[in-house]
């Protein structure tokens, strides 16, 4: 009993209880719910959105295209946006307001029936998509403090469940395919920024606390963070901190070292475009597997996070761990792109199995990715620009979405299975430099000895 109750304690209170009970308090329990409300209907636009293009507004195939890629960079400009708003106005404020314009830009789209009007409103969508993720993203690092891990935890769970109550809620949609029924759709997803809005304006603005990075010991001048959990420094790591840590700063443009973290970032989000785009169109294409299995990646992908997220968090929390993650994530993509690479030998059901492991690796190191990211950027930030630092970092995310799918289709999945290979091997390669550049960052020791600690 006594070994049970200390696993427990361990283990610490489960999913249900921490969203009851998040860090942040009241305003981080409001701000999830607003959260999940704002999935659910990106789940509803997500799975109607071009069927609605294609069958209401009659745009072609090239004009989807174009207007979808056209979106995609106008989101890019969404981070630094916010960021740099966030600086000077309140998050809750700048957030509402994003929620507001994406309800009027989605009223548009249901008035607006050709290319050359839809453009710049779907545009301005995805800015304000793309703006509110970053707005967001601020919230929680000011709310929750250093338990934003943990809250970011929490957030990726109850937005995977909103994604999939709201793809559920399409579904049925689509199986009426009247036109009646694709607009209800869109004005679900008009209706969840309305009472997402709501909600925020129920939380209190966040105060922008320094976090600490580690709970004793040596600190980085500026930016202080979570230790690696065993509430100590290791010999001689305060003195590199204070030597090596990040240094206060003005524009996140003239810091190239963060510029750096931001740009090999990009390839460490490549999870979401083979997900969404390589492993169906793979599977299609290039192998003998049942096409009915295509649902199942995203099944199992929304699953695992619900369920996994907030125990992989744990092992991602602070410098140390999130730098050893990103080590981790790595691993896991070299690992998933050669499984697809030999998913075209064997029989139909042999390929399918293979393609469902290959979903189960990029959605465990979608989980690495997804709170080291996170971490690391919030980390690297110095704490008197944070929101301007990290409304840059969003741009990764942004880019990886507009850049990704081309690069799959147009050279991966072009060279056949020796292009899966090599991407694995690239992106195992860069998460080596872009873990040994954030540990020289945060002053965690040498190159030859950051390796050692990311290998323990």
């Amino acid at each position: 009993m006594r070994r049970g109750e200390t696993r427990a304690k361990e283990r610490g209170p489960g999913l249900v209880a921490q969203l009851r009970n998040p860090p942040g308090g009241r305003n981080a329990r409001i701000m999830l719910l607003a959260l999940a409300v704002d999935r659910t209907g990106s789940g509803l636009w997500a799975a109607s959105s071009v069927l609605y293009l294609t069958f209401v507004t009659h745009l072609s195939a090239q004009q989807i295209g174009v207007l979808l890629g056209v979106a995609g960079v106008a989101g890019i400009a969404g981070s630094p946006l916010a960021g740099r708003l966030a600086g000077r106005f309140p998050v809750r404020s700048l957030l509402i307001g994003c929620h507001l314009l994406r309800l009027v830009t989605l009223a548009l789209v249901l008035v607006c029936t050709g290319f050359d009007a839809l453009l710049p409103v779907v545009a301005v969508t995805y800015l304000g998509d793309r703006a509110a993720k970053t707005l967001e993203m601020l919230f929680a690092t000011r709310a929750a403090g250093e338990r934003r891990a943990a809250y970011q935890a929490l957030s990726r769970s109850a937005a995977n469940a909103g994604y999939g109550v709201g793809a559920g809620i399409a579904a049925i949609g689509l199986a009426v395919g009247t036109t009646g029924a694709y607009r209800v759709l869109i004005l679900g997803n008009a209706l969840s920024f309305v009472v997402a809005a709501v909600l925020v304006w129920r939380t209190g603005e966040p105060s922008g606390g320094v976090v600490e990075v580690a709970r004793s010991g040596g600190a980085a001048p500026a930016a202080r963070g979570e230790g690696d959990g065993e509430g100590e420094v290791r010999e001689g790591e305060g003195e590199a901190r204070k030597g090596k840590g990040v240094v206060r700063g003005g524009s996140p443009w003239r810091d190239r070292g963060y510029l750096g973290f931001v740009l090999l970032d990009i390839p460490m989000n490549l999870d979401d475009s083979i997900l969404a785009v390589g492993l169906p169109l793979w599977l299609v294409n290039r192998t003998s597997a049942p096409h009915a299995l295509v649902p199942a990646f995203l099944v199992i992908n929304t699953v695992l996070v619900v369920v996994l997220q907030l125990s992989v968090s744990k092992r991602a929390e602070g410098p140390r761990r999130a730098a050893r993650a990103v080590l981790l994530y790595g691993v896991l993509m070299l690992a998933c792109c050669g499984f697809l690479a030999v998913a075209t030998r064997g029989g139909a059901w042999v390929a399918g199995a293979v393609l469902l492991a290959a979903a189960l690796l990029v959605t465990l190191a979608e989980l690495m990715r997804s709170v080291s990211s996170w971490e690391l950027a919030v980390l690297l930030a110095p704490q008197d620009a944070r929101a301007a630092y990290l409304g840059v970092a969003g741009m990764s995310q942004s880019i990886q979405k507009s850049a990704g799918p081309p690069l799959l289709t147009g050279v991966v999945m072009a060279a056949g299975p020796a292009g899966w290979l090599v991407l694995g091997a690239a992106v195992a390669g860069l998460a080596v430099v872009q873990s040994r550049a954030c540990a020289r960052r945060l002053g965690l020791g040498s190159d030859r000895e950051g390796a050692a600690l990311a290998a323990r």
